[in-house]
């Protein structure tokens, strides 16, 4: 085959199976600020909740949360990245290489169930705030108890199914915006609430030293037992429940639709912004709301829901972040889910697939246990995925160092990979086995079971012919991938080179939109430092919660704007090269 037709051939096929071009990469700010907007969202309100009702201790949070998201991020910097910037492709790219049509479609299966689900429990997380603004009573068991929730739960369910359906680009871009201020809402909102704390154990609205804030957690926040009174988890939950929370995107690689548009692996280390912005102070901090709405609502943190901890902690502020936070992590999810399930039925549209998997979606999300329960599930999730990565893993790491070849299912032209769908099969076996005999915590269960996939799969694919010689194949393979690499720089020089904003307005208007995030942090600290008396601490709060909505609109009309000025900047009207869409792009 000729070079031009090697290009003919390359034209027609969708851009996420090609390794990512050069011109496509992203520097760290990018992955910097996408860890940050991913990784602070609505979640943390309930899982916050979730260590205190628990039973976590205050040193078990503070040192379990920094030792479970260093580990978190350490996965993504030496598993995810490396194997994402070596190979430029997405987890289900490669794992169509390596393991056929079959495997993916089962895989995307999973997909289409975990990203629903997390949609689903974001869509209930939003409408706990619109239903506090109606008063509706919370929603505590795991079905809905009140017809006006679920119509809620579908209205705003269905704002989120139409805007995946058709609107994600600006979702997404908007999701950046949010980055920055949810960081600062969340730190703003547990300034806000511990004075009113502290007072109710302690008998002052101020502290005097680090042990008054350890005795006000270990008192009234992390008390070491559950919301039965019963003796909480330990240090090592804590650890396992951060490390694992993200399992399905670190050691289940998912993240690799990410990294691969990384300059370097050390990019993985940047996933930091997000565990330790997010899982780490944003965790404590909605412990904190939690255990000071409790104290002022007079009742436990298991009968309150996420509308109610952010209007005691930020107003009407505290809609905005519940409804803004569910809205756009439910919106990422869901589109991931409808492109996994368009991957499998690929006669039907992306926006067909995602209405129709959207219904089901916001069917679950009438039932609240799908918030309530996020810690298993997520936990859970994981487990079902993880063994995919240990495929994976020991595929493009394990092979080369033991004489065994990667992509040898591809050079047999192979649609079906038996060892790849038996060693997921019985690596889920081991895994809700080990579960069931309950050996170790559930939350360590994604480990041992990665480790059994690695050797299941390296066995059953030597067995079926990965230590063969295809030697005439890796060599046609090397001079396939030269041929991408210089079609792709020839079809770089067409493209329109990034363009920054730095006119006067915009700049400007990032400026007011700083300066609103520095008067909730100024007005936030006032409440904390500056309240001697808890007559003192209810005006400094009430003008706390002003000012914070008045600069949540500053901020956000101004930040939109400018993003909006900077996408017209850089919007150009090229004719697009590829023509389908598949499951996890990014």
């Amino acid at each position: 085959m000729t070079i031009s037709q090697h290009e003919a051939s390359f034209k027609l096929m969708n851009e996420e199976q090609l390794p990512v071009a050069k011109n496509k990469l992203h520097g760290w700010k990018h992955f910097a600020g996408l860890y940050a907007g991913e990784h602070v969202a609505a979640t943390e309100f309930v899982i916050g909740a979730t260590f205190v009702a628990l039973g976590a201790s205050t040193i078990d949070i503070l040192l379990g949360l920094l030792i479970g998201n260093l580990l978190a991020m350490c996965s993504w910097w030496l598993l995810t990245a490396p194997i994402a910037v070596e190979t430029r492709l997405s987890l289900y790219n490669y794992l169509n290489k390596i393991a056929g049509d079959s495997m993916t479609k089962l895989y995307n299966w999973a997909n289409v169930v975990i990203f629903s689900v997390i949609s689903a429990a974001m869509i209930t997380v939003s409408s706990t705030a619109v239903r506090f603004l109606f008063d509706i009573p919370a929603q505590l068991n795991w079905y809905p108890s009140s017809l006006w929730f679920v119509m809620i739960v579908l209205a705003v369910g269905s704002i989120v199914v139409v805007v995946a359906m058709y609107g994600f680009s600006t979702v997404a871009d908007f999701s950046k915006i949010c980055a920055p201020w949810l960081f600062v809402i969340f730190i703003a909102g547990s300034f806000s609430l511990f004075p009113a704390l502290s007072n109710h154990v302690i008998g002052s609205t101020t502290l005097n030293s680090w042990q008054d804030f350890m005795t006000i957690g270990d008192s009234s926040i992390w008390t070491g037992l559950n919301d039965k009174g019963e003796p909480g988890i330990g240090l090592l939950e804590v650890i396992g429940f951060a490390w694992a929370a993200n399992s399905i995107t670190h050691f289940g690689l998912i993240d690799m639709a990410i990294f691969r548009f990384a300059k370097r692996k050390s990019y993985g280390l940047l996933s930091g912004v997000g565990m330790f912005f997010g899982h780490y102070l944003a965790w404590i901090s909605a412990g904190i709301m939690g255990a000071g709405t409790a104290v002022i609502l007079k009742t436990t943190i298991s009968q309150l829901d996420p509308g109610d901890v952010a209007y005691q902690a930020l107003g009407f502020s505290g809609f905005v972040i519940i409804i803004i936070a569910g809205w756009t992590t439910a919106n990422a999810n869901l589109y991931r889910a409808g492109l996994a399930a368009q991957s499998i039925f690929v006669k039907q549209s992306r926006e067909r697939t995602t209405a129709i998997v959207g219904l089901v979606t916001m069917v679950i999300a009438c039932f609240p246990f799908v918030f309530t329960q996020m810690l298993p599930l997520l936990t859970y999730a994981g487990l079902l995925v993880v063994p995919v990565g240990g495929i994976v893993f020991a595929e493009h790491v394990l092979f080369p160092k033991i004489g065994l070849t990667r992509y040898w299912a591809k050079y047999q032209n192979l649609t079906k990979s038996t060892p790849a769908i038996a060693s997921w099969a019985l690596a889920l076996v081991f895994g809700f086995g080990l579960n069931t005999l309950d050996i170790i915590s559930f939350y360590y269960l994604f480990i041992p079971t990665w480790i059994f996939t690695i050797i299941i799969y390296t066995l059953l694919a030597n067995k079926y012919g990965a230590g063969l010689d295809y030697s005439e194949h890796i060599k046609a393979d090397e001079i396939e991938q030269k041929q991408i690499a210089q079609y792709q720089d020839t079809m770089a020089k067409g493209d329109n080179p990034h363009v920054e904003d730095h006119s006067k307005l915009t700049k400007l208007l990032n400026g007011f939109a700083f300066f609103s995030l520095v008067m909730i942090s100024i007005l936030a600290a006032r409440v904390m430092f500056y309240s001697p008396t808890m007559e003192i601490y209810a005006v400094n709060k009430s003008l706390f919660e002003t000012i914070c909505l008045v600069c949540t609109v500053i901020y956000f009309s101004c930040s939109y704007v400018a993003l909006r000025r900077h996408k017209k900047l850089n919007y150009h009207t090229a004719e697009p090269r590829f023509i389908r869409t598949t499951a996890n792009e990014s």
